[in-house]
């Protein structure tokens, strides 16, 4: 960090800048507070006289979008610019974005503090990347934002902060008629050649930046910088200084081709098996830079808004503020130690698991905890997932003109892009490239200010060319092209120039013969049997339900509409049915669809309503009855709760006295009605829940007598909440006549902890971090299973002998039923923390999907194999909307139905 300069902005919205964090070639960050809020942010400011080029600033808010799409995880996710800040007339409007402040250190600086990193630092660093370009790479974009400034090492993890070739720029110039100059501090041998830059050229780079932080120097530096894109080409990389654990992966993400290179998925399971946060638990930094980062995040606590006098005109000769100056090490090389020296235990059998236990190599993922008392761990079955998928067709339909991933690349002649409105793009996406140039015609230019271990750049203006008219389509593809080999030297790997301009005028290229799909590997999601988008103009999704897996029906906002499951084409839609639930078979050929005021039944093969029961009418006794959501269901059986508000007289005065007024109260009820002979079987008086009434009940158990229900927390009411002392409870109804016989609690298990049981008489119950079984008519503990640190139990699912557990801390795992041992546990693979998955089985039991808020998961539900992953990120569109929703699955034969928001995916399962 560094004091702000003259003329450094001083607002950015609601955040006022306190210093400099470090500059790029397109931008400056800022450390700046909410002052009100006391809120600390790492603001990303354009460099004004590129902010005025439009082709720039479409291009920084496209990488914005990203950022905003990726923000999870070891993405800071952006934050709130609150009102903007007045701007002169005579001055652009400043470009920026902001991002919550972690106390981190650019990579480049971290080495240059402290020196190459450990092996378990390094696992963790392409770990944490690895995941996140696994998400971006599941949406057919390419990243192009690695460099050793765009890398920051936090305490419990990287944070990457930059989400395109602007963010990663080593330089960028504003050329004359709205062109832009951007030379890229990477390059790759595909980029040599002209060719496409995809997924796998994330990869090459990822290579590059773990050879760097593992050595200090990247592969390739060595010899005449004129000879740089040669050595990339065609010479192997020097590695002889790289953790021997992790030379072959290094290796094969510096492969030539890029069909060689493993996906970010494949790497970030080799490199951390249960997830760099999970491996990154109890501290992952060596000395010098754990205690960089504390002490950066001290200073950064005690800045203080700097007045104007305090602003400096040059950072090289002014005064630095003492919070600052003494931030910087006064000679690097006193702080740093041996490269080894905080490398992890190196145990018997060659692995090392970090922790320096010996036990490295075991039948559970690294990280996790064990069962109590289960016996020896079993034998380790587990392999690497390879790459998070999107079916090549899917990869970005929303994006106008936009290319398939799998597209040929095809190079391009060079460009001259002149001025010109252009469409968005995707972001990070690019297609094409110019023919190369010959090195021996580029004039020699100093070294740019990327990264270490670099020789000179040349920057290659593109000289102006007459401008054809311009071609719609060709100008959604050629927002971004690299004259690659022109490039003569290496920031840390090799350089590039791009020009970015304000139209485009590359020819089509999309006439060309679309390739075969491709084998799908392992790890990869299978290539769906369908895939439906529910019609944008229409309101979202509500509930999916399966019907005799025949229909998949969708109930929203506005109407009910079925899915053929065979083809994933719409079959009708019916306005009766909108905000309804359940969708049950009501006998061989009805669907069943609660409504907010009726009971439908409709024809599966129309929609057509073909029974209808009005509450009004079946409950005449309830005037007024609102039913609540379906408790559960067996067969033609389903349980709900209704409510309904009575008037409750006063009591007739004593002589004398003045009448009281009458109160409404509100009677609740908990029902059970037969769908197929459309008749109420009976009722029971419940206590009401939180207004509106009705609470919200979950059947956990059906037994032969009785059914064990469960009431949501939310739904308590604050006198219930109260006498309950923070202790859920369970209820038993009988199954003939919906008597209450009985209401339990179990252990210390929580009013929102996950339940469920079994027809056996056994609850399962989570109490704390772990997970323990009860005997339900006793409450009887039988077992009980540790969970992780700091994690939670989900609701378990049980298939056969076995329970499916799933946890907060994204592991999911499968214990025996009767005595609780374990018989495996896996992580997801997914950063950060979050609600625990939810599980699903397919129809012969075979695959267990887990899915949460970020990806789908499939394992093999026997030993726990991780099979594939899967996710959707939303609209390809810079201008789409970002999806947030969870992931939802529905299981039925050999399908496994994935929804997100409006998309659906029917996935072929064992």
């Amino acid at each position: 960090m560094e004091a702000l300069r003259q003329d450094d902005p001083r607002r950015f919205g609601r955040f006022t800048a306190l210093a400099r964090f470090d500059e790029g070639a397109s931008a400056v960050r800022y450390v700046a507070r909410d002052l009100a809020s006391g809120e600390t942010a790492l603001v990303t400011a354009a460099r004004p006289e590129l902010a005025a080029v439009p082709v720039f600033s479409r291009r920084f808010q496209a990488e914005a979008r990203t950022a905003d799409r990726l923000a999870g995880g070891w993405v800071a996710p952006p934050l709130d610019p609150g009102d903007a800040a007045e701007t002169p007339a005579d001055e652009p409007e400043p470009l920026w974005t902001a991002a919550g402040y972690v106390p981190a250190l650019p990579l480049a600086e971290a080495i240059g503090i402290a020196g190459p990193l450990p092996e378990r630092a390094l696992r963790i660093l392409g770990a944490g990347i690895a995941e996140i370009l696994s998400r971006v790479h599941a949406a057919g974009s390419v990243l192009q934002g690695l460099a050793p400034n765009t890398v920051l090492l936090a305490a419990d993890g990287p944070r990457l902060t930059a989400f395109g070739p602007l963010g990663a720029a080593a330089s960028a110039e504003a050329r004359p008629g709205g062109q832009l100059s951007v030379r890229l501090g990477y390059l790759t041998p595909e980029q040599i050649e002209g060719k496409e830059v995809s997924a796998a050229s994330d990869l090459f780079v990822l290579g590059l930046l773990l050879a760097y932080a593992a050595t200090g120097t990247t592969p390739f530096t060595e010899g005449p910088a004129e000879e740089a894109t040669r050595r990339i080409a065609e010479d192997e990389p020097e590695l002889d200084a790289v953790p021997e654990e992790l030379r072959e992966l290094i290796a094969n993400c510096l492969a030539k081709d890029p069909r060689q290179r493993p996906t970010a998925g494949t790497v970030a399971a080799e490199l951390a098996l249960e997830g760099a946060a999970g491996l990154a638990r109890g501290g992952w930094l060596p000395e010098p830079l754990a205690a960089a980062v504390a002490d950066q995040e001290a200073r950064v606590l005690a800045l203080e808004v700097p007045e104007e006098g305090d602003a400096t005109a040059d950072s090289g000769t002014a005064d630095v503020p003492a919070a600052l100056e003494d931030a910087r090490p006064t000679d690097p090389r006193a702080l740093r130690k041996p490269a080894d020296a905080d490398a992890p235990a190196r145990n018997t059998d060659g692995n090392t698991d970090g922790n320096g236990d010996g036990d490295g190599d075991t039948g559970e993922d690294r990280g996790t905890t064990r069962f109590l008392n289960t016996g020896p761990r079993p034998p380790r079955n587990d392999r690497p997932t390879t790459q998070l998928a999107l079916p090549h067709e899917l990869t970005a339909p929303q994006a106008p003109g936009a290319l398939p991933a799998a597209h040929p690349a095809q190079p391009a002649a060079p460009l001259a892009l002149p001025a010109g409105p252009v469409p968005p793009q995707q972001p990070g996406h690019t297609h094409g490239g110019p023919a190369p140039y010959p090195a021996a015609a580029l004039p020699a230019g100093p070294a740019g200010p990327g990264g270490p271990g670099g020789g000179p750049m040349v920057s290659l203006p593109l000289p102006p060319a007459p401008a054809p008219a311009p071609d719609p389509a060709a100008s959604r593809r050629t927002l971004l092209t690299i004259a690659a080999a022109a490039v003569g030297g290496l920031i840390v790997g090799g350089g590039s120039v791009a020009a970015l301009g304000s139209g485009g005028t590359a020819e089509a290229t999309d006439d060309k013969p679309a390739p075969k799909p491709r084998p799908t590997l392992p790890g990869q999601a299978p290539e769906p049997r369908w895939i439906y988008a529910h019609p944008a103009s229409e309101s979202s999704p509500l509930t999916t339900a399966l019907w005799r897996d025949k229909l998949l029906v969708v109930t929203s906002e506005s109407q009910a509409s079925a899915v053929d499951l065979r083809t994933g084409k719409r079959l009708w839609q019916r306005a009766d049915g909108a905000k309804g639930q359940a969708a049950l078979a009501a006998g061989a050929d009805l669907v069943f669809v609660a409504s907010p005021t009726e009971f439908l039944w409709l024809s599966p093969k129309n929609g057509k309503v073909v029974h209808r029961v009005r509450y009004t009418e079946a409950f005449d006794d309830l005037p007024g009855l609102t039913v609540g959501r379906l408790a559960g269901s067996s067969g033609p059986v389903i349980w709900f709760t209704g409510a309904h508000t009575v008037v409750e007289k006063a009591p007739k005065p004593k002589k004398g006295k003045k009448k009281g007024k009458d109160k409404e109260v509100v009677e609740a009820y908990f029902f059970a009605y037969d769908i197929v002979q459309r008749k109420e079987l009976w009722r029971t008086s419940v206590p009401a829940g939180r207004d509106p009434g009705a609470p919200a009940y979950r059947v956990v158990a059906e037994r032969s007598a009785d059914v064990l229900v469960r009431q949501d927390a939310a739904s308590l009411t604050a006198a219930e909440v109260k006498k309950a002392k923070g202790k859920g409870s369970v209820r038993s109804f009988d199954q003939k006549t919906g008597k209450l016989l009985w209401t339990k609690q179990y252990g210390a298990s929580s009013l929102e902890a996950a339940t469920t049981g079994d027809e056996d008489g056994t609850l399962y119950a989570a109490v704390g971090q772990d997970l323990q079984a009860f005997e339900a008519d006793t409450s009887k503990p039988l077992w009980r299973v540790e969970g992780s640190k700091d994690s939670w139990f989900g609701t378990p699912l049980i298939a056969g002998p076995l329970i499916h557990t799933t946890e907060r801390s994204r592991l999911v795992g499968a214990v025996e039923r009767e005595s609780g041992r374990l018989v495996w546990r896996r992580s997801t693979e997914v950063p950060g923390t979050g609600p625990a998955p939810s599980l699903t089985l397919s129809g012969s039991e075979k695959t267990l999907i887990a899915a949460d808020a970020v990806q789908v998961t499939a394992f093999a539900a026997a030993d726990g194999e991780r099979l594939w992953k899967f996710q959707d990120i939303g609209s390809a569109d810079p201008k789409g909307e970002t999806v947030r929703a969870s992931y939802r699955t529905l299981a039925f034969g050999e399908t496994v139905v994935v929804q997100r928001d409006r998309s659906f995916y029917a996935f072929p399962v064992a």
